[in-house]
């Protein structure tokens, strides 16, 4: 099997048509003679080599925003990776991150088709991968930011949504409103619903199927949300 073979063995089949493909395909060569394809993954079905792949192509991009690899951003990455899939499976990642940061990357098509194949939910945390990548040399630069701007909207992800994620990464006065999708103008019963609402929303277990470790790093998203609730609640001083 080809050093990318266990990436390719979680049921990629709709990934090596469309541009995706076009970017796999440079690098998986010889792996595709030694492993079976299961094609036709539907929308609402993904898998966590979907997932893995789709964050991969999508990292390279963030990175390749503002015209410097920084090894930071690297670190952060293979942290993710480590933590997640082990050390052998991060390291055959990161190469393959390494080689799709050699290729131009046409975002919009690929996102395209990530987004029709990903469910919303999985769409999300690749947002919110996104920004933590985009942070992890301290601060997210304008070109980071408009390409995540793009990939969001190529996604489908909604306007709320993509909002929220970035007031967890962006922070200004009104971001604990954001995070929630609201405004200071909220009153203290919109307030509760909304958090709620974004509670279910980004809920861990939203994402189990991708494994356990995808889910813990869900988690991050999800104290988010609650740490919003309970600055708003101290600062109105309502229970």
């Amino acid at each position: 099997m080809g050093k990318y073979g266990k990436w390719i063995a979680g049921g990629l089949g709709w990934a090596f048509l469309g541009p995706v493909g076009g970017i796999l395909g440079l690098l998986l060569g010889s792996a595709l003679d030694s492993v079976e394809i299961e094609k036709g993954n539907s929308r609402g079905a993904t898998r966590q080599g979907d997932f893995v792949m789709s964050l991969l192509i999508l990292v390279a991009a963030v990175m390749k925003a503002d015209g410097k690899i920084l090894k930071v951003e690297l670190d952060y990455v293979k942290s993710y990776l480590v933590k997640s899939f082990g050390l052998g499976r991060a390291s055959e990642a990161i190469t393959m991150l390494r080689d799709i940061l050699k290729q131009n990357i046409a975002v919009e098509q690929v996102c395209q088709q990530i987004g029709h194949n990903l469910d919303y939910s999985s769409r999300l945390q690749l947002l919110h991968f996104l920004f933590g990548i985009a942070q992890a040399d301290g601060q997210v630069s304008d070109s980071e930011l408009i390409t995540i701007d793009k990939i969001s909207y190529y996604l489908g992800i909604q306007t709320g949504d993509y909002n929220s994620i970035k007031s967890m990464f962006i922070q200004s006065t009104e971001s604990s409103y954001k995070i929630l999708g609201l405004t200071r103008e909220a009153s203290n019963d919109e307030v509760k619903k909304a958090y709620r609402k974004m509670a279910v929303k980004y809920h861990p277990d939203k994402v189990s199927y991708l494994g356990e470790d995808v889910q813990k790093a869900a988690k991050e998203k999800f104290q988010k949300v609650s740490e919003a609730y309970e600055k708003i609640k101290k600062e109105r001083a309502f229970a």
